[in-house]
């Protein structure tokens, strides 16, 4: 199982979060998605001790966190942690949008995989 955190805009035009976690279905001794599209990738890295204030997704993204214990924030308050193996969907291109800021001391490395 991978936990996936959506981060998308309500009917009310605010940033919401839902928790699950992604299928995996057996794939001889492995477990996998299917297939996903995605248009380009990315890595980036950001020091330990950084944060962004509020912001929308630039785009519908997955975000794949290789390193680092993040916590986001809504403008209603709704918190989620992410650390390393979690997914975030990121959908709130319109809004309120969200922050984040690192809690560990480790920097913050992940993956965007851009979605069409």
């Amino acid at each position: 199982m991978i936990r996936l955190v959506r981060l998308f805009t309500g009917p009310d035009g605010r940033s919401h979060v839902e928790e699950s976690a992604m299928r995996l279905d057996a794939l001889g001794p492995d477990a996998a998605t299917g297939w996903l599209a995605t248009t380009s990738a990315r890595f980036q890295q950001s020091p330990s001790g950084s944060e962004l204030s509020w912001h929308d997704a630039p785009r519908r993204q997955y975000v794949v966190t290789l390193t680092g214990t993040l916590e986001f924030t809504t403008r209603d308050g709704e918190t989620f942690r992410l650390g390393p193996g979690d997914v975030l969907l990121a959908e709130d291109t319109t809004g309120g949008g969200h922050r984040w800021r690192l809690l560990d001391d480790q920097p913050w490395t992940r993956v965007y995989l851009q979605l069409p």
